[in-house]
């Protein structure tokens, strides 16, 4: 097949080109071994928007071999930080330049708002790329103190080598920026495997690596099943490290593979479950806001959505009519239409598991007060759903939906309130709403969870560090903590006077 594909976006009357082989070497070749395709679809629509080449095992070798290659002679140790800087900041300038296009395209294969994808996924993404493109040559070791006489020791924090790189759905732009910002900015050499749900902007991003002019084999990108090339990279002998976002079944399924090839570096950002919780001293028009952005940004795909809204009994009646009414005020539609802050959900297989769960929450006994029917026609749009009366057995309450569906529990006490939060097996997120400052310390202290917001939710910045506890991962990305994941410190200890008598 053609290497690269036209899409005609009928609301601009655009038509952009996107690549559609395998992205090895700065060149986009056809499979070695392999006659699949990945058929991209359009989450409004249920159409096929292009093909893509599925990468086999044998083509992951391949990328994994030229990433090897390219740390050895051109990248890794061989390239000053200073030049690292400046190609992240030039990939930064072009993917600002080709903002428009790239939203249309995330729009067009993820579903997500043209204004959301544009100003804030991408937005971000560019902002992560010159965060750390000023990282890049501040990679600091220490000096330590032995013998003043006769010894030091000093510390380096090497580039860990070659990474396979696994991103999700939910975000394809934003998940390809963290992964690969920081993994450039300390030298290392990355094949990604973006998901084969999503595969088109990644495709896009890896034409502008080339542009850009990071040397062959530095970024590769093979779209694959996961079964294929995120199996193929988690147990690949070559790969030094792996990272993953996804779900936690499939970051077991990881470590294990990691664990029983060569011990590669693993990091997660897995599942959640994240707890919000609502003090009757909040500002409740505020605390509603962030609780409907909690879950119903992205459409609830979010794996810090704040999927169980804790609100204590003294305010609960009315702060429910409240979220009901502002829940109701977003508009979940087309992609291209300005007055849309949601989209349909991701495929047809995420709006069945979405709907099974409404259905379970019904059967349950939770009370439905918002939401629960679907809509006829085509699109996997599911709208703003709201269950109260809710047990904390309920699937609702314990599984991860990844959908715009929220429970919401109560609580009359703050020390009941903890403990209904941390009744998860999860630790990504939480987040509580209150105006008395000592509670808001004791509890952000006692909440189990990566990432608290306190009077806010589910923002992020490019500076600050994020990851799980417990079953939501391990590891940290963003900040000055995800370099940590990309560097092996190596301790050098140096003789300068001590002479050695021998025999002992």
């Amino acid at each position: 097949m053609a290497q690269t594909a036209k899409i005609l976006i009928p609301a601009t009357k655009r038509e952009i080109e996107v690549p559609t082989g395998l992205f090895i070497n700065n060149e986009f070749v056809p499979s070695a071994d392999s006659n699949e395709l990945i058929h991209a679809f359009n989450p409004a629509t249920e159409d096929v928007i292009c093909s893509v080449v599925a990468g086999s095992e044998k083509d992951i070798d391949i990328a994994v071999a030229a990433a090897r290659t390219a740390f050895n002679t051109t990248w890794g140790k061989n390239v000053t930080g200073f030049e690292r800087s400046r190609l992240l900041n030039k990939l930064a300038d072009l993917m600002e330049r080709d903002q428009q296009e790239l939203a249309e395209v995330e729009s067009v294969n993820n579903g997500k708002p043209v204004k959301i994808a544009r100003d804030f996924d991408i937005g971000d993404s560019i902002q992560c790329l010159r965060y750390y493109a000023g990282w890049a040559d501040k990679i600091l070791g220490q000096t330590i103190e032995v013998d003043n006489r006769t010894k030091l020791a000093f510390t380096r924090h090497d580039p860990i080598g070659v990474c396979g790189q696994i991103i999700p759905w939910n975000y394809p732009i934003n998940m390809w920026a963290w992964k690969v910002a920081p993994a450039l900015a300390c030298g290392c050499t990355i094949v990604m495997k973006p998901s084969e749900l999503t595969p088109l902007t990644a495709l896009m991003l890896s034409k502008l690596i080339a542009e850009a002019g990071f040397p062959p084999g530095v970024v590769n990108t093979i779209p694959s099943l996961g079964s294929i090339g995120g199996a193929a990279l988690s147990a690949h002998k070559d790969v030094d490290k792996v990272a993953f976002t996804g779900s936690t079944v499939t970051g077991r399924k990881i470590m294990e593979a990691a664990a029983k090839s060569n011990l590669k570096k693993v990091s997660l950002e897995l599942g959640g479950k994240s707890p919000h919780l609502v003090f009757e001293s909040a500002d409740l028009d505020q605390a509603a806001n962030w609780a409907c952005l909690g879950i119903l940004y992205n459409t609830g795909q979010d794996c810090t959505a704040g999927s169980r809204l804790y609100v204590q009994d003294s305010i609960y009646d009315k702060f429910v009519a409240l979220l009901v009414v502002k829940a109701k005020e977003l508009v979940i539609g087309d992609g291209f239409d300005e007055k849309s802050g949601g989209g349909p959900v991701v495929s047809r297989a995420q709006y069945d598991k979405v709907w099974g769960y409404i259905e379970n929450g019904k059967t349950q006994g939770a009370k439905l007060v918002l939401g629960g029917q679907k809509r006829p026609g085509k699109g996997f749009f599911v709208d703003p759903t709201i269950f109260t009366d809710i047990k904390q057995d309920m699937k609702i309450v314990q599984d991860e939906i990844f959908g715009p569906v929220l429970s919401v529990g109560r609580f009359k006490t703050e020390e009941e309130a903890i403990a209904l939060a941390n009744d998860t097996t999860y630790g990504l997120g939480a987040g509580l709403h209150s105006n008395d400052a000592n509670q808001c310390m004791r509890v952000s202290s006692a909440l189990e969870a990566g990432t608290v917001w306190v009077n806010q939710y589910n923002l992020l910045n490019n500076n600050v560090p994020f990851g799980g506890k417990k079953q939501s991962g391990i590891g940290r990305e963003l900040g000055s903590y995800a370099l940590e994941e990309y560097t092996s410190v190596k301790a050098v200890h140096w003789n300068f006077g001590e002479k050695l008598d021998w025999p002992l």
